[in-house]
Order: structure tokens, then sequence, then C-alpha cells
């Protein structure tokens, strides 16, 4: 087998991956994209590792071995993000990244101002501005 074809396949795999982060909304889809991301470049270190075993005599398939460790990794990572989303989405009633991002920035949602202190009329109020 042409290592062009798992290479092409795993191009594809990291570009849709790619548009996904760049594209989505929704933290749970960035994770999944991130994840497709991953399994891309699990997919060309196992290729590349059959490739080059058939050149060398000993055969340490290093390529394998380092798929296990992302394998471990991306799975602890999906783990530890599921936990922060779910945790941010109890909280703040949303998993939508640009809402997230415009709290984080400290930008208010327009409403009335929480600053202002709660006692006196609306009277009172115009006046002191007046």
């Amino acid at each position: 087998m042409h290592l062009a074809y798992p290479a092409v396949l795993s191009a594809l795999l990291f570009c849709t991956g790619l548009y996904g982060v760049l594209a989505r909304r929704n933290a749970i889809l960035v994770l999944m994209s991130v994840e497709l991301m991953l399994n891309a470049v699990n997919l060309n270190l196992v290729a590349f590792d059959v490739w080059l075993s058939r050149a060398a005599e000993e055969t340490l398939h290093s390529g394998q071995a380092l798929t296990l460790f992302t394998i471990a990794i991306a799975a602890a990572e999906i783990g530890i993000g599921l936990a922060i989303v779910l945790a941010v989405h109890r909280n703040r009633g949303t998993s939508d990244i640009d809402k997230l991002r415009d709290n984080a920035e400290g930008h208010e949602p327009d409403g009335p101002d929480t600053d202002t202190p709660a006692t006196g009329t609306a009277a009172e109020k115009a006046e002191a501005t007046a």
C-alpha cells in the first residue's frame, strides 16, 4: 500500500477538524473537532510507522507507541473538557463560545444598570440628574 492514501485521508480529516474548531460555536462540537484532528495525527503516525518499518531491519514501532500516548492524552482531554463544559453550562446556562467569550471580557447584556442603588423613587433619580 502506498503512503499517499493514508496521508491524504489524514489531511482531509485534519482539515475537517480544523474547520470544525474555527467555525463551530458549541463547545462540545469544538471538542469533537479537536478529537478528529488528534485522530488524523494518529493515522499519520501509524502510516509512517508501517512505511518506515519496511525499510528498517529492526522494527521499534515507535509510531504505534506514540499513537497509544496520543489516545491516552485525548481521552484525558475529552474527559476534562466535557467536565468543564458541563460546569460552565450549569452556571451560565449556555455552551455557546461567543457568549462565554463576551462574558469573560466584561461585556454586560443590555438592561438595567445594577451599579446604582435600589433605594429611592424614579422621581428622586430624575431630580438628581437634572
